[in-house]
């Protein structure tokens, strides 16, 4: 299989992000063959991008994928009233046919924005039949995905997901989404990291978001007891201070941040600018549309209006625009698989367009993607080699 992305603005992302000129772009297979000018290959699929903008699939290091069946449920909440109304009342009722559309819904919203890789934090895997039902949702849905997956007591249905699920690569892996000292304690956390050394599992976290002496605490635990020498993404982190910025770089550790649901459930205001600053890897994420949009463009200039906001003015659309892309993929643990467009690596590739009426008058195209752009420029998508959005509709999963 082989596809040829002629005459697009080519837009690659490491070592940052960068407009290289009008080129094409070579698919074989699942993977990107070569970025350069006049490309050709017999049998391929040729894709017309003239007047395209060509780029890698956006990452999204964290996010609630099944609260797709609950769009704006909170929109007006803080988080006890997303805790109470989202985990406590509606997650519960859920049955594995639920969590099997709702999952399979919130993977296709993404890919319909260009987000073409998803860390699917999951607080649904009530039985092994839930956690069956999400992982064949996002495996259908074409998306590429790490199931961010709850454990409960004992590790034994961690251990069955992982073997049932993500012994062959391929498009889903797995990690630990572990609930961590500050939420359930400095027990369940010993357990929670243990689980993921012995099942060689990288583990996600929400953490840094109970207070600055709960962060403080809770990190210098988890670093005292030798844990960190797992692969640890920290998401929100809002009350993390220089300090402990800089311990989570060293342990090379990665943060998500959620810049419009930190702010309006009141979690606090996000760290961005702070957390590059410290050599910390960071990504942005949706967290969840019970209370926030879906979509990696409104994240970005979220982001970017924040840290400006700050007085921060050396912070540009191209940093925001590599943290959805390059830092995201880092933070999942799959920079040498997808978030720039490198030959070798893995063919997820988004195409915008120039010519819708937000769009039309593109002079700086990166920040057009960052400032401008919206779900209705995503015309192309491709995961793995394969188009999943094509003229603008996603194709059936």
């Amino acid at each position: 299989m082989r596809t040829l992305i002629k005459n697009g603005t080519v837009i690659d992302t490491d070592p940052a992000a960068t407009v290289l000129g009008e080129l094409d772009v070579l698919v074989e297979g699942e993977t990107i063959a070569a970025v350069g000018q006049n490309l050709s290959a017999e049998d391929a699929e040729v894709v017309d991008a003239t007047g395209r903008l060509v780029l890698p699939g956006f990452v999204d290091s964290h996010r609630h994928t099944w609260q797709a069946a609950y769009r704006a449920v909170v929109a007006d909440d803080d988080i006890q009233g997303y805790f109470r109304t989202v985990l406590g009342e509606l997650a519960p009722s859920l049955t594995p046919d639920d969590v099997h559309a709702a999952n399979l819904a919130g993977a296709r919203e993404c890919l319909d924005a260009g987000v073409t890789t998803l860390l699917d934090w999951t607080q649904v895997a009530h039985t092994p039949e839930h956690a069956d039902a999400l992982v064949a949702a996002l495996q259908e849905s074409g998306i590429r995905a790490v199931l961010g997956y709850n454990p409960q007591d004992p590790g034994d249905e961690a251990r069955r997901v992982r073997d049932t699920h993500f012994r062959t690569p391929g498009r889903l892996t797995m990690a630990i989404a572990a609930l961590g000292p500050e939420i359930a304690g400095e027990e369940r956390a010993l357990w929670e990291w243990r689980l993921a050394r012995d099942l060689d599992l990288p583990v996600t976290v929400h953490a840094g978001s109970q207070g600055a002496d709960s962060a403080r605490r809770a990190l210098a635990f988890l670093h005292g007891n030798g844990l960190l020498e797992r692969p640890t993404t920290y998401i929100h982190g809002v009350d993390y201070a220089g300090d402990d910025l800089k311990l989570i770089a060293d342990t090379g550790g990665s943060v998500s941040i959620s810049p419009i649901d930190e702010l309006t459930l009141g979690i606090g205001y996000p760290i961005t600018g702070r957390a590059a600053a410290a050599g910390v890897p960071v990504s942005l994420s949706a967290d969840t549309v019970s209370c926030g949009p879906g979509d990696m463009f409104s994240l970005m200039r979220a982001a970017f209006a924040m840290e400006r906001g700050l007085g921060n003015m050396a912070f540009t659309t191209r940093d925001v625009l590599r943290m959805a892309t390059m830092g995201g993929a880092r933070t999942v643990g799959l920079a040498d698989s997808v978030g720039s467009l490198t030959p070798g690596k893995q063919a997820d590739v988004v195409l915008l367009r120039t010519d819708t009426p937000g769009m039309a008058g593109t002079r700086d195209p990166i920040g057009a993607i960052v400032l401008n752009a919206d779900t209705s420029a995503v015309e192309t998508v491709l995961v793995a080699g394969r188009v999943v959005k094509r003229a603008g509709a996603l194709i059936p999963a």
